[in-house]
């Protein structure tokens, strides 16, 4: 499966608020950030922290790509 999280930068952007704080106030580990930095799988639970913390939906921080799509 390929996802890209680019709705989640941008809307950290929107909301001045830097990837460090995110994983501290959604208590997600360094290793588990990186997965989302590279736009690697991570686990429906941690995806709900981030969502929690940031008071959206899974829609809001992420959507699926084809492989064409992720390769740019």
């Amino acid at each position: 499966m390929a996802v890209s999280y680019n709705k989640l930068w941008k809307l950290l952007i929107d909301r001045s608020m830097s990837i460090a704080d995110l994983r501290k106030q959604a208590e997600i580990a360094p290793n588990t950030m990186t997965k989302i930095r590279r736009n690697e799988e991570v686990t429906l639970a941690v995806l709900g922290k981030v969502c929690k913390t940031l008071n959206v939906d899974y829609g809001d921080i992420m959507e699926y790509v084809s492989g064409k799509e992720k390769s740019r």
